[in-house]
């Protein structure tokens, strides 16, 4: 027996795709101060990691994560080490290109619509390709000007990192 799950949704999917894809292009083009400003100044910006049993931590207070970032002011110092070359760990800047897949609308609320994608990006540094793939769950804030994004759980499905892992990789 099949059922449906796809919310009703007044949210256009069309507008919601060009959104995530800028996102994605604002980070292969290092566009920074444009990313930033896709997110929301309270966005709660969370990768969690993998425990022992292979099940994610949930709760990045007290457990492990990958990234976590409680609000815009932790992206945007990430932001402020990687152009002012303080990030040993993004120079040379690595080349990516993000690609996303299965946008769907979970549920619709008032200002917020909640979304789910996938993703695969590829990383290109020190002569080497790495790989990046998950899943994602968002909260897009409606505004004015479109959107903004009020909370973003990445889920990293292949967390073996050989280099490095940056809010770019994802």
């Amino acid at each position: 027996m099949s059922t449906n799950t796809t919310a009703t949704t007044t949210a256009d999917l069309g507008a919601i795709c060009a959104f995530l894809y800028r996102e994605g292009r604002y980070l292969d083009d290092r566009e920074w101060e444009p990313w930033l400003e896709l997110y929301a100044a309270d966005v709660d910006y969370w990768m969690p990691a993998w425990d022992d049993d292979d099940k994610l931590t949930e709760d990045p207070q007290s457990e492990i994560s990958l990234i976590y970032y409680p609000d815009r002011n932790g992206l945007e110092d990430r932001i402020f080490r990687i152009k002012t070359e303080r990030s040993s760990a993004s120079m040379p800047e690595p080349r990516t290109n993000h690609m996303i897949t299965n946008v769907e609308v979970l549920a619709e609320r008032g200002d917020a619509v909640d979304v789910r994608y996938n993703f695969h990006t590829l990383c290109h540094r020190y002569k080497l390709t790495d790989h990046f793939f998950g899943t994602v769950f968002a909260t897009l804030r409606k505004v004015e000007s479109g959107f903004l994004i009020a909370r973003k759980k990445i889920v990293l499905k292949n967390d073996y990192i050989r280099q490095v892992l940056d809010i770019y990789h994802v």
